[in-house]
């Protein structure tokens, strides 16, 4: 199973100048524009077990990922590069998604809710062999004919230890007085759907 690991922030619109340059990674920022479509079957069969399914286009390329809830701070996450997630259903199960995918989609999944963004991302080494990826996060959340800013800090472990991804996160949490965010964005644009 593919498996995501990371922790997310929330930041002050005027906060992001002053994170950027005091977290920029040795190799500086990858900016990438992220432009997001979720889909969903008709009955909310997807969202009613917490999974995400989306296709994002970053940059010039389409990929589509599905991500499940796990245990504590991990997701399943499965993606490859494609333009519309039932096209490449059969294969993320191949991948190891859940089977229950291709059984939920046969009647077909609809555009619900979307987001825009610019990441600015990059790759940051700790103590100990721990790779952890740092994106900071601006744009907007659409969904149901409204709209809602997002701007958030996000910590993700490449490799290594958990516990050194999540105290490191911790302590920039403790030194920017950053607040958790919980939900993702996608939880955040399906309730702006739902308004």
């Amino acid at each position: 199973m593919g498996q995501e690991i990371e922790f997310k922030y929330r930041v002050a619109a005027g906060q992001m100048p002053r994170l950027e340059k005091a977290l920029c990674p040795v190799d500086g920022w990858e900016a990438v524009n992220m432009e997001t479509v979720y889909f969903d079957t008709a009955d909310f069969a997807l969202s009613a077990r917490k999974w995400t399914l989306r296709t994002r286009l970053e940059n010039d390329q389409s990929i589509v990922t599905l991500k499940t809830k796990a245990v504590g701070f991990a997701r399943g996450e499965w993606e490859l590069s494609a333009t519309h997630p039932a096209k490449v259903l059969a294969q993320l199960v191949a991948m190891g998604a859940p089977e229950e995918l291709l059984s939920l989609c046969q009647d077909g999944l609809f555009p619900i809710c979307g987001a825009k963004f610019l990441r600015k991302r990059g790759t940051v080494s700790l103590a100990g062999g721990t790779i952890i990826e740092l994106a900071l996060d601006a744009g907007i959340l659409t969904g149901g004919g409204s709209q809602e800013e997002v701007c958030e800090l996000e910590v993700e472990l490449k490799s290594g230890e958990t516990a050194s991804a999540l105290a490191y996160a911790q302590e920039l949490a403790a030194k920017w007085e950053l607040s958790p965010e919980y939900r993702g964005k996608f939880t955040r644009a399906l309730a702006l759907r739902r308004k």
